[in-house]
């Protein structure tokens, strides 16, 4: 049975919205000049043949960027835009996808250009200002509730596409004016805080690179052994093969680790599915140890792991395709081969090592014959240290980067449907 509606909201198309809200249309709002509402040329309109040098830039695809169009774009003609004219759009309009990736959607930003000609996948909207902000309902096309309703109303006949006639009869609310900018101005700066965290990792995964390549490069002072001399390699062999009917989800079951669980050096272990004590006993050569360094040597070669702690019950073993590094003696840091195999050295090494045509994979003995840099034992504890220092700050980083999205997705469920509402006089949200 359906709730009782809160006092100052009534339900519409759209849903449960305040009263001061409108449940509307797109077509209701354009703006009311020609061509406001507008599908890019079809068939021999605009061709390859048209693109030059320089000119009026042409919004494809790969133009659709994030809030606002951008990358390198192609041009055409002053006089072929003119000839196109009811296909340019100007700073403020939204463009969306009309075919291929559906859902997109990009603002036409203010600088460099004056107007740009939306191609054959695309079509624009410029909305009439005095009832709309453009960048409140780039928010609202970018939403889960719009996206859903953008796959739902696909046409799937050849290429799944939307037409001009599906875009105005989308049903969206529209706050008050002022509310609109408001909120978009809320969001635009949760987007702000996301884009700089984006571009602080970016610059610390860059400098890392950079420092990786100093640290393990080849020096007077390295040892230079096959790594097979150096380290056992242990994987799971054929007959100790897993099926997916054997794997579960029983979390005090031992972990069963595959390459689908490693991301950037790290494993998800709430990702990692479980298999039976029995299994597990079966094959105790990989039965994981805290300081052991795993590779995939199949299909997506190279990625390496280094286990660090185990989780709740301590145990896990491998699945096929990995290979497992221990140290034989004391020969070598974990953590440096870790990183030393992580080194664009390595990765030359497998892009001329690996065999296979359609699948590729990587021969333990193919492994083993690696010329692995052996420095002093402190100078590899000296370069793991640093690189896991660095590591770390990019993981923290990376935690409140997943926490500013996470925090945007949620402001945008909140202020998108008025659950929320931004006093557009004091511009801080109460509820």
């Amino acid at each position: 049975m359906r709730g009782e509606l809160q006092t100052g909201y009534k339900q519409t198309e759209v849903g449960v919205i305040p009263q001061d809200w409108e449940s509307t249309m797109v077509r209701e709002l354009a703006s009311p000049i020609r061509n406001a509402i507008v599908g890019g040329p079809f068939g021999s309109d605009l061709v390859s043949n048209d693109y030059v040098e320089d000119g009026v830039p042409v919004v494809r695809g790969q133009n659709m960027g994030f809030r606002f169009l951008s990358g390198d774009f192609a041009f055409v003609t002053e006089a072929k835009a003119r000839s196109l004219e009811a296909n340019l759009t100007r700073p403020g309009d939204l463009v969306f996808t009309q075919r291929g990736t559906l859902g997109q959607v990009s603002i036409v930003p203010n600088q460099p250009y004056d107007c740009y000609l939306v191609s054959q996948s695309q079509m624009k909207l410029t909305v009439n200002r005095k009832v709309a902000d453009p960048l409140f309902y780039y928010y609202v096309f970018s939403s889960a509730e719009q996206q859903k309703c953008i796959r739902l109303n696909t046409i799937q006949t050849g290429v799944p596409h939307i037409n001009l006639g599906i875009l105005r009869q989308f049903p969206v609310r529209r706050p008050p004016l002022a509310e609109q900018t408001a909120i978009a101005e809320a969001l635009s700066d949760a987007d702000g805080l996301i884009e700089s965290l984006d571009q602080l990792l970016a610059k610390k995964r860059q400098v890392k690179q950079g420092v990786m390549q100093q640290l393990l490069r080849p020096k007077p002072s390295d040892v230079v052994r096959m790594l097979g001399e150096v380290s056992s390699l242990k994987g799971r062999i054929g007959w100790q093969g897993l099926k997916q009917a054997e794997f579960s989800t029983n979390d005090d079951e031992p972990f069963l680790i595959t390459g689908m669980n490693f991301k950037d050096g790290a494993i998800r272990w709430n990702e990692v599915y479980h298999i039976s004590e029995a299994r597990y006993e079966m094959a105790p050569e990989i039965q994981l140890r805290p300081n052991d360094v795993l590779m995939t040597k199949d299909g997506t070669i190279g990625k390496v792991l280094y286990i660090d702690t185990i989780p709740y019950p301590g145990k896990a073993s491998l699945n096929s395709h990995l290979l497992l590094f221990r140290p034989i003696g004391a020969s070598y840091d974990p953590r440096y081969l870790y990183y030393q195999l992580g080194s664009r050295r390595f990765k030359d090494f497998v892009e001329l090592s690996k065999s296979g045509t359609t699948f590729f994979g990587l021969s333990q003995a193919a492994v083993a014959a690696y010329p692995i840099l052996l420095p002093p034992m402190a100078d590899q504890v000296r370069i793991a240290t640093v690189l896991s220092d660095m590591d770390t700050e990019i993981a923290v980083l990376e935690a409140k980067l997943a926490k500013a999205r996470q925090l945007k997705l949620g402001m945008m469920q909140e202020l998108l449907t008025g659950r929320i509402r931004l006093p557009v006089d004091r511009g801080r949200a109460t509820e």
